[in-house]
């Protein structure tokens, strides 16, 4: 499978018997598996052609840091990748609202730590409004801020993923069209080879399932998709492999 599939499983399952089951069904070569912090450890026992990556990741060190997971710690689990921000951690209430000044400490952290990082981007509903050019301006700064002083530490092609999630697609059962978001990826890809000459893989997130897989990973402008709710079904995320 040329193609890559992150599973984000956000705040799921409910069980660590659980949580085993589906790594199991998803250990798939071409599959990044991201588990809640607690089902780390079982997962990374689970799997054998998955590779595995945290939800998050801590700016600092280890230290006073109550409620924090440090890179060292995530590799201790054998995590490899790490998805930093994520629309649901940039807007309240789960991340308490992160700015590009926390996710850029957050990767640089990673990156200095050798994880790879899954960078996550997007637009707002009233952003993407006011058309595709101004969805491509407010993407832009996003990058240029999370990405500051990345090409000090030697940034290379495989440590970094783009995840393109357009905000208003994501949960809504109503996903960018494959075309917009082809654009969307080819316009990424220009500005990390311009800017930072990496040949950087982006993946489509928002609402992908079974059904509309084909038509984003059809696009070979398109490298692999971040999967929310349908990595929680076997089946269906089976039928995206």
């Amino acid at each position: 499978m040329k193609k890559l599939l992150v599973a984000n499983w956000k705040t799921n399952p409910l069980t660590t018997k659980e949580a085993v089951k589906l790594a199991k069904a998803e250990d798939h070569k071409g599959v990044v598996i991201a588990p809640p912090h607690v089902f780390l450890e079982s997962a990374s026992k689970t799997l054998k052609k998955a590779k595995l990556a945290s939800q998050d990741a801590f700016w600092g060190d280890l230290g006073a840091y109550t409620g924090e997971i440090s890179w060292r710690q995530l590799k201790e689990f054998g995590v490899e990748y790490v998805i930093l921000g994520h629309s649901e951690r940039r807007n309240p209430p789960v991340g308490g609202g992160e700015t590009d000044e926390l996710i850029n400490k957050k990767l640089l952290s990673a990156l200095e730590g050798g994880l790879n990082i899954i960078l996550c981007v997007g637009e707002p509903k009233e952003i993407r409004e006011k058309g595709i050019e101004t969805a491509k301006n407010y993407v832009q700064n996003q990058l240029e801020k999370d990405l500051k002083g990345a090409e000090n530490l030697k940034l290379k092609t495989e440590n970094l993923i783009i995840a393109y999630e357009p905000i208003w697609a994501i949960g809504t059962g109503t996903p960018d069209t494959p075309e917009s978001a082809a654009e969307m990826s080819i316009f990424i890809k220009s500005l990390l080879t311009t800017n930072y000459s990496l040949q950087t893989k982006v993946l489509y997130g928002g609402s992908v399932n079974g059904r509309n897989s084909s038509g984003f990973l059809s696009h070979p402008e398109i490298d692999g998709a971040l999967v929310g709710g349908a990595s929680l079904n076997p089946e269906e995320f089976n039928k995206l492999i």
